[in-house]
């Protein structure tokens, strides 16, 4: 007997329909306004960490490394575990991403990266109820958190991106620009400026977060759990339509 078999152009909707999907989620996770609302986080939390939480960076690693060779070199070695122990916490943070992405990447309800951000915005309410005497583990979970957002969106409208950190952005912005400087490319302008306004969010997160510690101390760190729910409604929001 012969078997139906549906159309051909019933399939070809059905693979444009599942790629336009694709792209979407794809777009989600990598637009404007969700990497405003990191980036601003991303600075906030390294401004929160550093001053109020005993001078330790949460997303600067290259700064807690190079303090934790500084410390080590004088004896100071109580300071030293102080700097290196978020190092090792940011990569935690980076494996713990992977393994979200690889056990619920196929998960229809959430995507991956929602969760990353759900699991962000815990981690930051249980730093926000840490006294000073528990800094050591408070700046650990920061960059622990820290390390699962920048190994999760990697990405602004197809270009590589940091929100938590500056100096791959300056790096992409001084290129993006040069490049226009020798090709007279629209796009390579745009980017760049795209990059420089980045970083200038970032620098905003920073300042907001100054004034935020000099107000509420240890609870300011709210203010970041709040941007990180933002944008893990942004992106359910964004599915579901």
């Amino acid at each position: 007997m012969r078997k139906n078999h549906p159309p051909r152009n019933k399939l070809l909707c059905i693979r444009i329909r599942g790629i336009d999907t694709m792209e979407k989620s794809q777009q989600i996770s990598e637009s404007l306004p969700l990497v405003i609302l990191l980036t601003l986080s991303g600075g906030f939390m390294d401004a929160y960490s550093y001053l109020c939480r005993e001078h330790v960076f949460a997303n600067a690693q290259t700064g807690n490394i190079l303090l934790f060779g500084v410390n080590l070199s004088t004896g100071n070695f109580s300071s030293a575990l102080r700097y290196l122990f978020p190092v090792l916490a940011f990569a935690f943070g980076i494996a713990a991403a992977e393994i979200i992405r690889n056990r619920f990447g196929g998960t229809k309800r959430f995507h991956w990266r929602q969760l990353v951000l759900l699991a962000e915005a815990i981690i930051l309410l249980a730093v926000s109820l840490m006294p000073q005497s528990f800094n050591l583990l408070a700046n650990s979970l920061a960059s622990f958190a820290c390390g699962a957002q920048v190994e999760s969106f990697r990405k602004m409208n197809g270009n590589g991106i940091a929100t938590t950190m500056c100096i791959g952005n300056l790096r992409a912005a001084t290129q993006a620009i040069c490049d226009y400087g020798f090709t007279k490319n629209t796009t390579a302008k745009e980017n760049g400026f795209l990059y420089l306004g980045v970083i200038g969010i970032f620098v905003i997160g920073a300042i907001i977060g100054n004034f935020c510690v000099n107000m509420w101390q240890e609870k300011a760190i709210m203010v970041s759990v709040i941007l990180l729910l933002a944008g893990f409604a942004f992106m359910f929001i964004n599915q579901e339509n």
